[in-house]
């Protein structure tokens, strides 16, 4: 329910058309996740394009889970790591464990985090990445039973550094316009 919803007071009768709207706004962060995961896959030729995949899941389950915490909820960002998993052939499991990860470190920043200027959380955000893409490695690493070389998983981190404000600036603005509930 919106803000204006919850706060006593006499209000007009939900219509079928505000639920909807509502009920949108709540689904946008994970709609939007999963939209941008699958266009990060879209044959458009790059080099290190496969690295794209872990970085937009992870850019977006950090945004939402800082900022729009009830609709990037546990089993949703589960299921953007079980698709993940999925389609970046990952061993199941190690998809769905960083980005619950990942979400439970923007849950303690939460208090903190949302009121710094945009270039702390970017700041921030480069740290977890460093860590998700170490965690990454060693949980493939420790799955496949071998040692998975380094590179790949430092360039993911950096493209993740890179990538962040071309995608949560976009993400940012959504938030706070259509996609707001409260203002449904």
């Amino acid at each position: 329910m919106a803000l204006s919803d919850r706060l006593p007071g006499v209000r007009p009768h939900l219509t079928l058309g505000r639920r909807l709207d509502i009920a949108w706004r709540y689904a946008f962060p994970g709609t939007t996740s999963l939209m941008l995961m699958l266009l990060s896959l879209a044959p458009i030729g790059l080099w290190g394009q496969a690295a794209l995949l872990p970085t937009v899941a992870l850019t977006c389950v950090w945004f939402w889970s800082l900022f729009r915490p009830a609709a990037m909820s546990p089993p949703v960002v589960f299921l953007i790591g079980l698709l993940l998993d999925l389609l970046g052939f990952l061993p199941l499991g190690v998809g769905g464990v960083t980005m619950l990860t990942t979400y439970g470190i923007a849950q303690r920043l939460r208090r903190f985090l949302p009121r710094q200027a945009f270039a702390v959380v970017w700041l921030i955000f480069t740290a977890v990445a460093c860590g998700i893409a170490l965690m990454n490695w060693a949980l493939v690493s420790a799955l496949t039973f071998s040692l998975v070389p380094p590179g790949p998983v430092l360039f993911q981190a950096g493209l993740a550094a890179a990538m962040y404000p071309a995608v949560a600036i976009p993400l940012m603005l959504a938030h706070r316009s259509f996609a707001d509930p409260d203002l449904a």
